[in-house]
């Protein structure tokens, strides 16, 4: 049986069973991490999303803890403000050649996905460290955009060539 990476992670995504999605550019030659895009995906506060959110369900209040400030519910965003936003972050991600070193060996990518312990993985499928950068990285932040449920951060991180130090 074979799994396509979209249709799974949509699956989780849309089940609230993700946390973070990572693009992993890694040299053949030397096997070194050069990029390294992390995309943390984060619910957005669910006492502002209402009581029908299932985030906000089965949830226990000590007793001596203050009953918790009514908060004004979120005012959800149109698809045309959540576009917009997506939109946005994709244009700094195209401009981002204007600072990330240039590839000149070829490389192999990864995509690491970080699940809910319990979400079903296919078998195909192999644990992995966070293939983080060892040596000379960079990182910038990009921008975030928000669906009303979730939120997500952008990060790149690079590895600064040789004679850059």
């Amino acid at each position: 049986m074979r799994f396509r990476f979209s249709v799974i992670s949509s699956e989780w995504i849309l089940a609230k069973q993700i946390s973070k999605l990572v693009l992993v550019l890694t040299s053949l030659e030397t096997r070194e991490v050069v990029e390294r895009w992390q995309f943390n995906i984060d619910l957005e506060d669910p006492i502002a999303l209402g009581p029908a959110n299932p985030a906000n369900t089965n949830k226990r209040q000590q007793p001596s803890a203050p009953p918790p400030q009514p908060q004004k519910p979120q005012k959800p965003k149109t698809e045309k403000e959540i576009t917009n936003e997506i939109a946005a972050i994709m244009r700094q991600i195209t401009a981002s050649v204007s600072f990330l070193p240039l590839m000149t060996e070829p490389c192999t990518f990864n995509v690491l996905t970080y699940t809910s312990k319990d979400v079903e993985v296919p078998t195909q499928w192999v644990d992995s460290d966070a293939r983080l950068i060892s040596k000379n990285a960079e990182q910038v932040r990009l921008r975030s955009f928000s669906t009303s449920v979730h939120k997500v951060d952008a990060l790149v991180a690079y590895r600064l060539g040789d004679d850059a130090i």
